[in-house]
């Protein structure tokens, strides 16, 4: 099977794969824009920019951390971001990932834009509000991630009725997905949860409003994958946890040696105080949580909304925003590292290219 050409919006993407925002710090400059520049969309996650470069973009830490939201997500940070991606990729499409379950969603969505995102992607909630935010960029794609036909056709309805305007394509996210899942921690392993059972019905929902692309998403490992899921119907893929097996990834070397020697059941899901389950790879940090001696809880980012200032993270034993950057900056002992199911099958770090031309040749 020859990948066609992906059509987003305005945006057209040479190949149907797009590299799965990763935050804190796995997916920024150096890997978007080489996936773009490569023919894939690379995506820029807009989470926890304030760690980007040392920090040296913010105004204020505190405990050698970026204090409160506006800090912990930076503005210039993430236009230096922009900046060095485009110098990698040119004029190819580069989309940003905004969770929107973080504190000031509205500012990061218009500030994405502003650096020049071509396509906003959103999920970890129903963004309902974002073709307000992005009335006055029109040129700007918008994608929802769902994770059932129910989520996207109130989407749409509210979406057409409100701001006549539908999504641009639509993620579905299956529970093998690193990171944040759409589902109930008892659903993830269920048969009728599982991707390709979830397809069919989110393509008929696409369908009943016009011409939606359906981008499948979670445990997406190969060619042979991506063949199967586009004969089911979707129009593309997108990947996360194989391009942090790339030398351009901009995770720490650590997370990488993590992920090579993890085994398949050193991936498990845990609870976030984000409000939905989180899939990553078991490290010593999984047995301090189960032993409640995790580090200690201070909220100094205030990073997402459902955690109400850290009062969520102490019911899960841990804080997310602390964990991720500890991740980012190479901490084996207090990081939390997450991972797609497969992500246990990487067994060497490769470039970017190299990658793409696997999962577009099937070699």
């Amino acid at each position: 099977m020859i990948l066609k050409p992906l059509k987003i919006g305005k945006h057209t993407i040479k190949y149907p794969i797009i590299q799965g925002g990763m935050g804190v710090g796995v997916s920024w400059d150096k890997l978007a824009g080489n996936v773009s520049l490569e023919g894939g969309l690379g995506v820029i996650s807009c989470i926890g920019t304030g760690y980007y470069q040392n920090k040296r973009y913010i105004e204020k830490e505190s405990f050698g951390r970026p204090l409160d939201v506006v800090n912990f997500y930076s503005r210039n940070a993430l236009f230096k971001i922009f900046e060095n991606a485009r110098k990698i990729c040119g004029d190819a499409p580069i989309g940003a990932n905004i969770l929107y379950a973080i504190n000031d969603y509205a500012k990061v969505v218009k500030d994405a834009c502003e650096a020049g995102a071509d396509i906003i992607i959103t999920g970890a909630g129903l963004p309902l509000n974002l073709p307000e935010l992005t009335k006055d960029f029109s040129d700007v794609a918008l994608v929802p991630i769902v994770s059932s036909a129910k989520a996207l056709k109130l989407i749409c309805k509210r979406w057409q009725k409100r701001h006549n305007k539908l999504p641009d394509a639509v993620i579905l996210e299956g529970p093998k997905s690193g990171g944040h899942q759409g589902f109930k921690y008892e659903d993830c392993l269920k048969d009728e949860y599982q991707l390709e059972n979830l397809i069919p019905s989110v393509v008929a929902e696409a369908k009943e409003w016009g011409e939606i692309p359906v981008i499948a998403a979670g445990g997406i490992w190969d060619k042979s994958d991506i063949e199967k899921l586009i004969n089911l119907g979707v129009s593309g893929v997108q990947m996360g946890t194989r391009f942090i097996g790339t030398h351009e990834c901009d995770a720490s070397s650590e997370f990488k040696d993590i992920l090579l020697n993890a085994k398949k059941e050193d991936i498990k899901l845990l609870k976030s105080p984000v409000g939905y389950p989180a899939q990553g790879i078991k490290t010593k940090l999984f047995e301090l949580i189960e032993k409640n001696k995790a580090p200690t809880i201070k909220c100094i980012s205030n990073c997402v909304s459902p955690c109400n200032r850290g009062e969520e993270a102490k019911v899960v034993g841990y804080c997310i925003a602390d964990r991720l950057s500890d991740a980012y900056n190479g901490n084996r002992e207090k990081g939390l590292f997450f991972s797609g199911s497969n992500g246990f099958r990487i067994e060497k770090i490769i470039s970017v290219k190299e990658l793409i031309t696997r999962l577009v040749k099937g070699e």
